[in-house]
């Protein structure tokens, strides 16, 4: 029997755009291990509002079972859940914090990089337009996005591995100009509508986790708490992809490794003894695992960086 939606839940939610890699199945056996540990749910949930590759979520799913991960519950699709997106867009702007806006990237970099520009943040261009001006551009054939009216420019959150971190907020988009809902509104909508309380994912997330905690602040959600994990990183010290290698399972396969064995590698690289992750369960602890990214090496290990 599952835990009771009272426990809470985590979950790990993968983008059906291709194949998992060491890296994508270590964060979700520690997304799962946190949970498992904790007496929480585990869920899966697809974040397919991106491009999607035609059979990716079949052979993701196959992937994490075949290393020992099990899930509660059916299997979440975001593209089923637009609704919930609209509603949560509709509160927002009726109590004036979204704004459209119009701005082609060319003109976000330029503006982002003048002197004295805000550095990583979106310059604010369009948030005050008049209503002629907006006008202006809808006859010029530009389509807007739709952003959020922040009203603060930096929030708190706290870590389970980096402790106390403060991260910039700015105007978000909540809407793209095709219509489509945006990652940093959907991933907040859904946490909160699925009972998940835990949120493990690479610490690459970690400087957009304040936005959306103030975002679920403004709807009256409540914020998760949050384990940042280090990610698995090429021999060059840049994110590991399908062009570092052997780095998907079926990869892994091909020469010679099976599951089993992947799991345990994946396990031994965060300081646990090789083994399953049922085995790792009963001794899992957060407090010794490695606080900085492990390295994909050429014979198919992962290494502390700055190992020889």
């Amino acid at each position: 029997m599952p835990p009771p939606e009272s426990a809470g839940a985590g979950r790990y939610a993968p983008s059906p755009s291709g194949d998992l890699h060491l890296g994508n199945l270590r964060t979700a056996l520690l997304a799962w291990l946190f949970a498992r540990s904790t007496g929480r749910r585990f869920l899966l949930r697809v974040e397919d509002l991106d491009r999607v590759r035609r059979g990716a979520q079949e052979r993701q799913l196959a992937d994490l079972a075949a290393i020992g991960l099990d899930w509660d519950g059916p299997v979440v699709c975001q593209s089923q859940r637009l609704g919930l997106y609209a509603a949560a867009i509709e509160r927002l702007t009726e109590a004036g914090r979204t704004y459209e806006c119009f701005c082609t990237r060319r003109e976000i970099q330029q503006a982002a990089s003048a002197p004295h520009g805000p550095m990583g943040a979106y310059p604010g261009l369009c948030r005050d337009l008049t209503d002629a001006q907006r006008a202006a551009r809808r006859a010029e054939g530009r389509s807007p996005a739709l952003r959020l009216r922040a009203e603060v420019t930096e929030f708190v959150i706290d870590d389970e591995l980096h402790g106390r971190y403060t991260g910039r907020v700015d105007d978000v988009v909540l809407r793209r100009v095709d219509g489509v809902p945006a990652y940093n509104l959907a991933v907040v909508v859904d946490d909160a509508d699925q009972g998940i309380d835990q949120v493990v994912r690479g610490d690459d997330l970690l400087p957009s986790t304040p936005r959306q905690a103030y975002l679920a602040s403004l709807l009256g959600l409540p914020a998760p708490r949050y384990a940042h994990v280090p990610l698995v990183l090429n021999e060059h010290g840049q994110r590991l992809a399908k062009r570092d290698g052997s780095v998907t399972l079926e990869d892994q396969r091909r020469a010679g490794a099976g599951a089993d064995e992947v799991a345990a590698r994946l396990i031994a690289s965060l300081g646990f003894p090789p083994g399953s992750a049922a085995d790792t369960l009963a001794r899992f602890d957060p407090a010794i695992l490695p606080r900085e990214p492990s390295i994909f090496a050429d014979d198919g290990l992962l290494r502390p960086s700055g190992s020889p």
